[in-house]
């Protein structure tokens, strides 16, 4: 029996005091419960049901059998489907619910680094439905360090692109994002907030002007660098207000090893897509190069570069979404099924997160007088 199967079953009042103390009336109006069927009489009920199946990892059926064994509840497995389906909206207000009950342990260890900011991971990952070979649903994800915490998700189809305009932004944030988030018009929007950004610079997406106002080429600055070498150079863009940001173009010649490698991922995607691949994008394999809002005074060279190298925490989070919680594939193939699936998912994530919570408080029984 899986943990989360073993919680879900054996331990549930453990989950359930991390949920909304007002679930039965949560569920009536978000439309979850309008009307009884079966044995399912009740919201906790209903959400024991639907995590035996997400988070448990059974099927429709299998979910249904065992239910009816534990004396949990009795129905078939296309009336625990519709179930499903109608509690989308549900499991997005008790996700919601666990983002806000989530956020005081995050403010505890907002400075941990002394940098008066708190750093946010933001990027997105793809979900394939049954026989798919693209991406049909799509995942935003913020991540907290060094809590390694969820604070946002947004849950789209594949046509929902990557954007720093989903992600809702406080002052004093700093947010790491790779090369998919070039978009001055976005980045002036988080500045605009308070925020401050060290992202992957994409030279086909940000032009950059000089000192002077001029337009830059970059490659021309990062030639001279030799192997390992570090350097900087104060540059500007153009925001979504017409004005020009002034900002830093921070870089690292790779090793030929990591230069070779990095050109091959480079071909190989222009293969995947079908285009030609400019002898400037070739070159720009060679280095990493990151744009930076802050100053050097706020942070310097190599404190920036270590800060993106953190980047891939969420790369990590992914691979922990999709081996851990299976969620690499949904076995739906009705959008309603299919959201619900992914956000009862998301639900379990959060659940999980926050245990750990708990966990920093932890006490012989479980839980805190």
């Amino acid at each position: 029996m899986t943990p989360s199967r073993s919680l879900i079953e054996d331990d549930w009042p453990v989950i359930r005091r991390l949920l909304p103390d007002d679930l039965e009336q949560s569920a009536r109006e978000h439309g979850a419960m309008r009307r009884r069927r079966g044995q399912v009489n009740s919201a906790e009920q209903l959400l024991r049901l639907i995590l035996m199946h997400v988070a448990g990892g059974l099927s429709l059926e299998q979910t249904v059998t065992r239910a009816q064994a534990r004396g949990l509840a009795t129905l078939n497995a296309m009336a625990l489907h519709k179930r499903l389906c109608t509690s989308r909206r549900w499991l997005e207000a008790l996700t919601g619910h666990l983002l806000a009950d989530i956020k005081p342990h995050l403010r505890q260890n907002e400075d941990c680094w002394g940098i008066g900011r708190r750093v946010r991971i933001l990027d997105a990952t793809d979900i394939q439905e049954p026989g798919s070979t693209g991406s049909d649903w799509r995942i935003h994800y913020s991540l907290r360090l060094p809590e390694m915490c969820c604070d946002f998700f947004e849950l789209t189809d594949y046509h929902g692109a990557e954007s720093l305009r989903r992600l809702p932004v406080e002052p004093g944030d700093l947010v790491l994002v790779d090369r998919g988030y070039n978009d001055r018009k976005a980045v002036g929007q988080i500045l605009e907030c308070g925020g401050e950004l060290i992202m992957r610079y994409n030279s086909g997406a940000f032009p950059l002007l000089n000192s002077a106002g001029q337009p830059l080429d970059p490659l021309k600055e990062l030639r001279p660098l030799k192997i390992g070498e570090v350097g900087e150079w104060e540059v500007r863009f153009v925001s979504h207000k017409g004005q020009e940001v002034c900002a830093r173009l921070c870089a690292l010649r790779k090793s030929p090893e990591q230069s070779r490698r990095a050109r091959i991922k480079a071909k190989r995607k222009a293969e995947r897509n079908q285009v030609q691949i400019r002898p400037e994008t070739l070159e720009y394999a060679d280095f990493v190069v990151l744009l930076s809002t802050l100053s050097s005074q706020e942070m310097k060279l190599p404190v920036v570069l270590e800060f993106y190298r953190a980047r891939w925490q969420v790369e990590l989070a992914f691979k922990r979404l999709k081996s851990l919680l299976q969620m690499g594939q949904v076995p739906k193939k009705k959008e309603a099924s299919c959201r619900a699936w992914m956000q009862g998912k998301i639900l379990t994530a959060l659940l999980i997160e926050r245990l750990l919570c708990e966990a920093r408080f932890f006490s012989p029984w479980g839980y805190p007088l």
